[in-house]
């Protein structure tokens, strides 16, 4: 239960003010013995825990996945397998996977989304890091407009999409080789860009690492850059600008 629902529970007097008492003295994490289960990171973020799913041990995975849906009602975990996909099923069968994106998640059904979010690829092979990010987003409540394979050799794809990339509250582009694509929509937008550096090249991409220096030295304004391949991250900080920008306009 979060602490918006016990404040109104109290306030229509459903519960007494001491049982809303016992909640907010309940310690501000789940104690699992190999893990802490971080339960109030909504309340000072805004934004639930997400599960790395990459290298947990199967037993504990299914038990913070059961932990996290009792707690919250939904549940969402990055960089999962198949295998950790039919281990969690076999206990949370409701838990769906995206093997593109890798995502592995329990979603509530009735989830409002607000705003806009641009989520923009510069090729077909940068597409299963944007989801985590598009993914990431709508799972935090955001609305995400998908611009897949709009690259620089062929500008004139991206020209085509510009009114609705303009309309965004923020905007991800995701790119592997040189990694251009942030430059050029860095140039063309108001609102600010999180440029996502991709694995995705040949052998002097050097596994992203070419396309991560042409976006933190990129001569266009309002770019940020996370690490390479981190869909997830930049879907965050998307969400939060997102967020940000649908208050102001709420003014």
């Amino acid at each position: 239960m979060e602490a918006r629902e016990v404040l109104e529970q109290v306030k229509a007097g459903s519960i007494s003010i001491e049982e809303a008492e016992k909640y907010f003295r309940k310690q501000p994490f789940e104690e699992l013995g190999y893990a802490k289960l971080d339960t109030h990171r909504e309340i000072r973020s805004g934004f639930p825990e997400v599960v790395f799913c990459s290298g947990k041990p199967d037993e504990y995975l299914a038990a913070i996945y059961q932990k996290l849906f009792e707690k919250n009602g939904e549940v969402f975990g990055t960089r999962a397998d198949g295998h950790q996909f039919e281990l969690v099923k076999a206990v949370l069968p409701q838990v769906s996977y995206d093997r593109t994106s890798r995502i592995l998640k329990i979603e509530k059904p009735d989830k409002i989304r607000y705003g806009k979010i641009a989520v923009c690829t510069a090729g077909t092979a940068d597409i299963p890091v944007a989801e985590e990010a598009a993914q990431t987003a709508e799972y935090f409540g955001s609305y995400v407009e998908r611009i897949y394979d709009v690259g620089v050799s062929g500008l004139h794809r991206l020209l085509s999409r510009m009114d609705t990339i303009q309309e965004a509250n923020c905007v991800v582009a995701v790119a592997g080789m040189e990694g251009a694509l942030a430059s050029v929509i860095g140039g063309l937008v108001s609102r600010p860009v999180i440029a996502v550096p991709t694995s995705v090249g040949y052998g002097a991409s050097m596994h992203g690492l070419s396309a991560l220096l042409t976006m933190i030295n990129s001569c266009a304004n309002g770019i940020a850059v996370v690490n390479i391949d981190n869909g997830y991250g930049a879907g965050y900080v998307a969400a939060q600008i997102n967020r940000l920008g649908c208050r102001q306009e709420g003014e």
